[in-house]
């Protein structure tokens, strides 16, 4: 392998990417060789030679690792690296927030359209590893469901885990939402994010952050974060920065985690919201059962048609939708229906709170607010309203943003174990003889009746559908009020206090 030649294609990257100028190229050379313990130079010919990224950081990864400038080849330190090289290419805050706005300017559209290109060239959003993950979609009784296994974040060796635990602790960053992450070299606890750039922006009167997840669940799936470490919190604040978002950037949706354990995301400690540039099943469900709320007869409401319990409310002034939005979970943070198992508190422990959802469609603006409660029980101590144990052995994680809009996101062992269950429907092999399959047993007996003839051209479908319908009820799962009679009857008895 060539060092200076894969040196010159990075560069060369750089360049076709518009990451930097044709004037900066000599010193970027020089940065690598600064980086690389390289002296000399003498430009190679890489003419008619493909320009592939992952190659290029992955030769360079090697090189650096036989040259002893990192210590270890595990996944960790490798991705600590390839980001400090490629942080080389990345121009600074200033110069990137002036093209945004610039862009702004043509239109809000123009703007992300940039800035997620920019995420993506960059490699802070690696487009090689989103390739690996594996998507499809399944019917249900509310709409087409989106099922995902994410396997873009990679998986930690047990040395890289045994690093970041002997790693020196530190609150800095404070979490990996921090502003302070913007250009942070990491360590082997925490992500490297010189590649990684942030559009500030100013969200109900305070300074809060625009990024990209690095992990793209979805089209343009953003993250919007308050510019201060304070915690998630559900209120009439949260619903007015939801549309004030949705104001200046009319093309997304912009949600929020609940605000409580169990029923909320995976980092509650810092104020954030999740949006982008998608149309998630619940959007698209319908509503099932018109409602008109008193005092707010100008506002559209309705109960949709979707295995979580949300309530959709539509006006073109958002300033009602915000007033009705504070209304509805006051009631709903302070209700008790012992009938239908939902408690506002337990021994002083609040359990009510909302996922909500904003978007514009045309000129009427639109918010879904999802009733979450987080109670245990001895039968679910996980949660009631959460993945029943059934179902842990596809989904066990909580139920939040994401997952509410009809998109799961399933762990990544899942594919090595499709892949074997496969395998023993096939050649009727038993499942007994792998002990990652012993908790998919009970699961395929019950449903290997329903298909006349399993085969090779057919099995992975059928165990993408099978999956995909555990979801749908892990959904119904987390749903206060089921779609049972039963259940809409004491959905109503909340509506009516109203």
């Amino acid at each position: 392998m060539d060092l200076q030649k894969e040196i010159t294609k990075l560069v060369q990257y750089g360049l076709d990417h518009e990451l930097i100028q044709p004037e900066d190229k000599i010193y970027t050379i020089n940065q690598y060789l600064e980086i690389f313990h390289l002296d000399e130079y003498e430009e190679p010919d890489i003419s008619g030679e493909e320009i592939v990224l992952e190659d290029i950081l992955k030769n360079l990864l090697d090189a650096a690792y036989d040259r002893y400038i990192i210590k270890s080849n595990d996944v960790v330190t490798r991705d600590l690296f390839d980001t400090r090289l490629m942080g080389v290419l990345v121009a600074k805050p200033s110069q990137i927030i002036k093209e945004f706005w610039e862009h702004y300017e043509e239109s809000p559209e123009a703007a992300t359209n940039f800035f997620y290109k920019f995420s993506q060239d960059t490699d802070y959003i690696r487009r090689y590893r989103i390739k690996k993950d594996m998507r499809w979609k399944v019917d249900s009784p509310y709409g087409e469901i989106d099922i995902t296994i994410n396997l873009s974040k990679p998986e930690k060796d047990p040395k890289a885990i045994a690093a970041a635990k002997n790693a020196k602790q530190s609150a800095y960053p404070k979490c990996q939402l921090c502003m302070e992450n913007e250009g942070y070299a990491g360590r082997m606890n925490h992500p490297a994010r010189q590649n990684h750039r942030i559009i500030p922006l100013t969200i109900n009167g305070s300074k809060w952050g625009f990024q990209y997840s690095p992990y793209v669940y979805y089209n343009e799936h953003c993250i919007v974060f308050n510019g201060e470490h304070v915690p998630m919190k559900i209120d009439r604040n949260a619903f007015r920065k939801l549309f004030d978002f949705v104001k200046q950037f009319p093309h997304y949706f912009l949600g929020s985690n609940a605000d409580l354990p169990i029923v909320g995301g995976s980092i509650l400690t810092h104020d954030h919201f999740q949006g982008g540039h998608y149309e998630f099943a619940m959007e698209r469900a319908q509503i099932e059962k018109e409602i008109q709320i008193p005092g707010y007869e100008d506002v559209e409401a309705g109960i949709v048609h979707w295995p979580l319990s949300v309530i959709r409310i539509r006006c073109k002034d958002e300033n009602r939708l915000i007033d009705l939005a504070d209304y509805i979970l006051t009631k709903w943070r302070g209700y008790t229906d012992e009938e239908a198992y939902i408690f506002a508190e337990t021994d002083g422990e609040p359990h009510n709170t909302i996922t909500p959802i904003a978007r514009k469609k045309g000129d009427v603006y639109e918010l879904d607010l999802t009733l979450r409660n987080n109670i245990t029980t001895e039968e679910c101590p996980l949660g009631l309203y959460h993945p029943h144990s059934e179902y842990h052995h596809i989904k066990k994680e909580n139920i939040g943003l994401i997952e509410v809009m009809g998109l799961a996101v399933l762990p990544s062992r899942l594919k090595k174990e499709m892949e074997l269950l496969a395998e023993c429907l096939v050649e009727n092999k038993p499942m007994e003889n792998y002990e990652e399959l012993q908790k998919h047993i009970d699961w395929v007996h019950d449903f290997m009746p329903k298909y006349n003839k399993i085969n090779q051209d057919n099995v992975m479908d059928i165990l993408k559908e099978e999956i995909g319908q555990v979801f749908v009820k892990v959904l119904e799962d987390a749903g206060v009020y089921k779609c049972t009679e039963e259940g809409r009857k004491a959905f109503q008895r909340f509506i009516e206090i109203l």
